[in-house]
C-alpha cells in the first residue's frame, strides 16, 4: 500500500459525505453530480485498498477505516480554510470588518458611522449586526462589539460604557404617568434581550428599588432591544431601556427617562479583538472613533441615582 495522498478532490468529497452522512447532500454542497462523488468516494477507496463506506439500502455508514480517516481530514480542510481566510484578509489590507449586536449596530453605530466613513475613506468598513459570538478567524472578524459579562479569555478587551437601565417613555406618555405608582397602571414594553442578566434587571427590580411590590406584570415583549426602543417611539408603551440603546432619542428629545432611579448590573458593552490587533492601525482609528462617539453619549446622558442588582 502507497503512502501517496489521493487526490484533493477525492478528500473533499469523502468529508463532505462523513460529515452528511449522504452522498446527495454532499454532492449538493460541491455542486457536483452524484455519480461524480461517488466516483471520486471510489476513487479515494482504491487508493486505500479498503472501503471507507458501507453502502445500505437508502444510507452510508463509515466503515472502521473512514472513521479513522474523517477526523484527520476534516481536521486538515478547516486548517487549509484558515490559511486561506488569513491570507484573504492579508490581501485585503483596506478592509475593517465590525461585528455588533442587532440594537448596538442600529441604534449607535448605524447613525454615527457616516463621520467615520467619511474621516478615513481608505478603510473599508463592514459591518455584520448579530446576537452571535462571531469567532474572529473563521468569521473573517477584526472588532467586536459585545454585551454581557466580558469572559473574554485569550482577547484583548476593553470596557466601552456601563448601562443604566430605567423607564423610558415620550414626553406625552411621561405627562401621565409622572410617578413611579401610576406606571404600575401604564403600557409596559418588555425588553427580553437582557433577560440572560443574572440577577434579572426587569421591570420588578425596577419597581422593587422604587418601594413598590408589583406581581403579575403584562405588556409587549420584543426580543430586540432596538424594537423595544422603536415601540416606545411610536408612543405604544413604556420600555425599561438601556441607556447605550435609547441614548439617540434621549439626547434629541423624543424620549425621556423621567424617574430618578436607575438599575446597574456588572454587564457592560466592551471593544474586542485579537490580543495585539488592538495597535493595527485601522483597528487603532476605529477604537479612537468609538471612544469619542461613547464618550459624547456618555456626556449628553441624563444623570442617575442607581441601583445595583448585583447580589439583590
Amino acid at each position: 500500500m502507497s503512502d501517496r495522498l489521493p487526490p484533493l478532490t477525492a478528500l473533499r468529497a469523502f468529508e463532505a459525505a462523513a460529515r452528511h452522512m449522504s452522498f446527495a447532500q454532499a454532492a449538493a454542497e460541491l455542486n457536483v453530480t452524484s455519480a461524480a462523488l461517488s466516483f471520486q468516494i471510489k476513487s479515494l477507496e482504491e487508493h486505500l485498498g479498503v472501503p471507507v463506506f458501507r453502502r445500505l439500502n437508502r444510507a452510508v455508514e463509515l466503515t472502521a477505516e473512514g472513521n479513522a480517516l474523517r477526523g484527520g481530514v476534516a481536521e486538515g480542510f478547516d486548517l487549509i480554510s484558515t490559511a486561506w481566510r488569513s491570507a484573504r484578509r492579508q490581501a485585503q489590507s483596506n478592509v475593517l470588518t465590525v461585528t455588533a449586536g442587532p440594537a448596538f449596530t442600529a441604534k449607535v453605530l448605524a447613525p454615527r458611522m457616516f463621520g467615520f466613513v467619511q474621516a478615513h475613506p481608505e478603510i473599508d468598513l463592514r459591518v455584520s449586526a448579530s446576537l452571535r459570538l462571531l469567532d474572529f478567524q473563521r468569521d473573517d472578524v477584526d472588532v467586536a462589539i459585545r454585551f454581557g459579562y466580558g469572559k473574554d479569555e485569550g482577547l484583548f478587551s476593553k470596557v466601552l460604557i456601563h448601562d443604566w437601565i430605567a423607564p423610558v417613555m415620550t414626553p406625552e406618555l411621561a405627562a401621565i404617568y409622572d410617578t413611579p405608582d401610576k406606571l404600575c397602571a401604564a403600557p409596559l414594553i418588555f425588553d427580553d434581550s437582557i433577560d440572560f442578566l443574572s440577577p434579572r434587571a426587569d421591570w420588578a427590580q425596577w419597581f422593587k428599588a422604587n418601594g413598590l411590590q408589583v406581581s403579575d406584570l403584562k405588556g409587549a415583549h420584543f426580543s430586540q432591544a432596538d424594537h423595544a426602543v422603536d415601540a416606545a417611539l411610536s408612543g405604544g408603551g413604556v420600555v425599561l431601556a438601556r441607556s447605550t440603546v435609547a441614548a439617540s432619542a434621549l439626547i434629541d428629545g423624543q424620549l425621556v427617562a423621567p424617574f430618578d432611579i436607575a438599575l446597574t448590573t456588572n454587564a457592560h458593552f466592551r471593544f474586542v479583538c485579537p490580543q495585539g490587533h488592538e495597535t493595527k492601525p485601522h483597528v487603532a482609528l476605529f477604537a479612537d472613533w468609538l471612544d469619542h462617539e461613547i464618550g459624547e453619549i456618555r456626556k449628553r446622558l441624563p444623570d442617575k441615582t442607581t441601583v445595583s442588582v448585583v447580589g439583590m
